[in-house]
């Protein structure tokens, strides 16, 4: 199958992430840090090196401040539910996604309040002028996705986090778009939390995810348990990683995510980027050339965007468009509202959502050219 879903999963993984997981499975099959034998100790140091490499990919000093978890929307519930009391205020995006959303809406039954703020695009000073007037004075966290999982627009997160830094509030980014693709310095901006997958742009399997802290205001944990430390005390432990990590570890997609993030250590994010968006580029410029073609936004640059291409045929539902791409031309592409009604509120799709395609450092330009020749014939298949 051609594989364009990558904004819900990356496919294909590369071999060594596979041969990680195999190796982890047959090989190793231990507890890490539940015994002092020679399997657990090899467990323990595959755990650890995936921190130290997800350390260095993000730029933060210390690899005990990144928390492994099953994915970005647990990562995300630990920061929101962790942070935020009663009384509190929170601002979100525009954008933003259920994983966002829906914490937020469950903590309005506990007395939390949030606002949106809206996303002027192409017009920066607009969107951080609508963050500074959602401020209240029990404002206490923003979340803001780092870039839209339908559309592809980037936002201004490192002037968005300056503001929240000016004004003593925590930033949370859900960078689940955007990592391993976008370079990140946690040390060189004013993120506090930063919520993203595993088996996205990081090519790990799925059922993993990250939450790097980089704040000396640490959330409450969701959940409490056993963590194979200090296990004398029968109060959760205060220290990172094991304040958030209860229970056994996914080793096998532990295993498999570190081997991701070395993967995209070696290519570098930028060079994945610079990759991704001129394929992106290419599948816009050919998409637009269909006459029917519905597309939501300008070209992708390499400022403003990540390499997601939205569109919809017209006078067809969005998911007729994509069972038609799968059923006859064997390609996969994802359609409907993609989780996240407020991003297709702001540009009008949200009675019939988007066909999303998105583009990965496996994809290849006669991909884009059999999509795009897959899209124009559509119309007659349609009719049968």
């Amino acid at each position: 199958m051609i594989y364009f879903d990558n904004g819900a999963t990356t496919f294909p993984k590369p071999r060594s992430v596979v041969n990680a997981v195999n190796y982890a499975i047959t090989q190793i099959g231990a507890n890490p840090g539940r015994g002092g034998h020679k399997m657990a100790m090899k467990a323990s140091e595959v755990l650890y090196d995936c921190r130290k490499n997800a350390a260095e990919l993000f730029d933060i000093d210390n690899p005990e401040n990144v928390i492994i978890t099953n994915n970005c929307t647990t990562a995300l519930n630990t920061v929101i539910k962790g942070i935020l009391k009663s009384g509190d205020h929170a601002v979100i995006s525009s954008y933003e996604h259920n994983a966002v959303v829906r914490p937020l809406e469950y903590l309005k039954t506990k007395g939390v309040d949030y606002s949106v703020a809206e996303i002027e695009f192409g017009d920066t000073e607009k969107t951080i002028d609508n963050f500074r007037n959602s401020f209240k004075e029990n404002t206490k966290l923003v979340i803001c996705t780092h870039a839209s999982n339908v559309f592809g627009v980037r936002l201004p997160i490192e002037r968005i986090a300056a503001l929240c830094r000016l004004n003593g509030i925590l930033f949370c980014t859900d960078a689940a778009q955007t990592a391993g693709i976008i370079p990140i310095s946690m040390k060189n901006s004013d993120i506090d939390f930063l919520c993203t997958a595993g088996h996205k742009g990081l090519y790990g399997p799925m059922g993993t995810g990250l939450l790097i802290i980089n704040s000396e205001v640490i959330p409450e944990s969701l959940t409490q348990g056993g963590t194979g430390s200090l296990s004398a005390q029968i109060n959760q432990p205060e220290i990172l990683p094991d304040k958030f990590e209860s229970g056994t570890h996914n080793l096998l997609g532990i295993a498999g995510l570190n081997e991701g993030i070395k993967y995209v250590l070696n290519k570098t994010p930028q060079k994945i980027f610079d990759y991704e968006i001129k394929l992106a580029q290419n599948l816009y410029d050919g998409l637009r050339k269909i006459k029917n073609i519905e597309l939501y936004t300008p070209k992708p640059d390499e400022k403003q965007f990540v390499p997601v291409i939205s569109f919809n045929l017209k006078d067809t539902d969005s998911e007729r468009t994509a069972q038609i791409l799968s059923d006859r031309f064997n390609i996969a592409v994802r359609a409907g509202l993609h989780c996240a009604p407020l991003a297709h509120k702001c540009f009008g799709t949200l009675e019939k959502g988007t066909v999303r395609a998105v583009i990965s450092s496996f994809s290849t330009q006669n991909e884009v050219n059999y999509l795009v020749k897959s899209v124009s014939q559509i119309n007659y298949y349609k009719r049968m």
